[in-house]
């Protein structure tokens, strides 16, 4: 009798506490604009609840989409201008990425961060760029591939792009 009314009230309690854990993200939070502008406007969604628990969902299986802890990004295409797995490929690829900074400065192309990578059995890569689908990157890798005429296109894990900039 005991065991029955200890299961009746502890099945309760640690279910409330599952539902508790979930955070749900309305839609009118995704919208706020992170600088602080005083002469912003105010935005009203009138919806039903059920689309902020389907767009928290979205969300969170985003975030959980990552190859490396603490990195988040998603399904996207980079320019690889170096691949090698020579053994001086370590020097190699720092030379191709100074090279690369230096034809293609970061303040005259803020779109094409450099990404130095070290994959087994021991290729060094340098990959250029966050781009979210293939014809996004084709505009800049018709002009990388004219410095670098061995780059072509990979599907990659890229960082999630900033889409509050101008």
């Amino acid at each position: 009798m005991i065991r029955k009314l200890f299961l009746v009230f502890i099945i309760p309690v640690f279910s409330a506490g599952f539902v508790s854990a979930q955070t749900v993200v309305s839609t009118s939070e995704l919208f706020k604009r992170a600088d602080g502008n005083s002469h912003s406007g105010k935005l009203s969604i009138v919806q039903d609840p059920a689309i902020d628990t389907l767009i928290s969902r979205y969300i969170l299986s985003n975030k959980n989409l990552s190859q490396e802890p603490g990195k988040f990004g998603m399904e996207g295409f980079r320019i690889q201008i170096y691949n090698s797995s020579a053994r001086d490929a370590k020097v190699e690829s720092g030379k191709a990425l100074q090279d690369f900074l230096n034809k293609f400065p970061e303040s005259d192309y803020p779109q094409l961060k450099c990404y130095q990578k070290f994959a087994l059995p021991g290729y060094y890569k340098i990959r250029v760029g966050d781009f979210r689908t293939k014809t996004e990157a084709t505009k800049l890798f018709l002009m990388v591939s004219k410095a670098f005429p061995d780059a072509y296109l990979v599907p990659d894990f890229i960082n999630f792009p900033d889409l509050n900039t101008k």
